[in-house]
């Protein structure tokens, strides 16, 4: 019985992390965003489509895409976007999701407005 409980207890841990690693949000001088890995600020295209990523190459040079981990699960607003590398995109309301790649530290939003076709990801 204990080892029942137990293996019931792993299960459940094993499956909980398979849905993190997804947007957080964070405070910066112009308000709230949603932020990836180390609370770097996130960012939206206004050339993708809901579901469609349109940035490869030397866009996604200067705009990495925010991936997914291995088993991540989309939840709520947030979606998984597959690029055409096979790879998982996260996504805000089927928005795909990226990072700047000037922005150097957590709360910078220096690629707010660039090229008049970069936002900043609004929680």
């Amino acid at each position: 019985m204990k080892k029942i409980i137990l293996s019931t207890f792993a299960l459940m841990a094993m499956t909980s992390a398979s849905f993190a690693a997804g947007p957080a949000t964070v405070s910066t001088d112009k308000g709230d965003v949603l932020a990836g890995e180390k609370g770097m600020t996130l960012y939206t295209f206004t050339a993708d489509t809901p579901g469609t990523s349109n940035c490869y190459d030397k866009c996604a040079q200067n705009w990495p895409p925010f991936l997914a981990g291995d088993g991540d699960m989309a939840e709520g607003g947030f979606t998984l976007v597959e690029r055409t590398d096979g790879t998982k995109q996260w996504a805000k309301d089927g928005m795909p999701l990226y990072y700047w790649i000037k922005d150097t530290k957590s709360g910078d939003t220096t690629g707010d407005g660039v090229g008049g076709k970069w936002n900043l990801a609004r929680p």
